[in-house]
């Protein structure tokens, strides 16, 4: 592990998505939102959540921007939860999430499984990938504070200096 110094962790946003939808009945109504569920009544029923919480985690995903709560129009009464652009971003994660517990925690594929709509195979891994296609391992990243750049992180521009550079293991 490379240890040049710490990185500043405190422009890190993992612990905002952390904050927004780190929590387990988020993830599942997440999870029910993606596999079509829209009404309070169908995500109650699915997941088996008390009506209190799940009013509760629909409520803070709205106001996260992860949901889009909309009235319906052939009944005032009747509320639809769509996924916004946002929420459906999070397909990825949520995949991701799945397959690194069938691997450690189940270890084999579970039902129900993910498939490609239209071919019915299983999902590929999720994996990251460099700039330019190669596979990348978790010893292969490294975590780097630009000194002075205002840039987004991983714009770097030539000869930037670099305050902090360590390897994630």
């Amino acid at each position: 592990m490379v240890h040049e110094s710490t990185p500043r962790w405190e422009n890190c946003p993992l612990p905002d998505a952390l904050e927004v939808i780190g929590e387990r009945w988020s993830f599942l109504i997440l999870r029910g939102a993606m596999s079509g569920l829209r009404h309070f009544e169908e995500f109650q029923s699915s997941l088996g959540i008390a009506r209190n919480i799940l009013s509760n985690r629909l409520t803070r995903m709205v106001d996260n921007g992860i949901l889009d709560r909309q009235v319906m129009d052939c009944d005032k009464r009747r509320v639809e939860y769509r996924l916004t652009c946002k929420g459906r971003a999070l397909g990825p994660v949520m995949i991701a999430l799945r397959q690194w517990a069938e691997k450690w925690e189940r270890g084999a594929p579970c039902t129900p499984r993910l498939v490609d709509r239209r071919d019915r195979q299983p999902v590929q891994e999720v994996v990251v990938l460099a700039q330019d296609g190669r596979r990348l391992e978790t010893a292969d990243i490294l975590w780097i504070d630009l000194a002075g750049d205002d840039r987004p992180q991983g714009a770097l521009r030539e000869n930037a200096p670099i305050a902090s550079v360590q390897q994630i293991a």
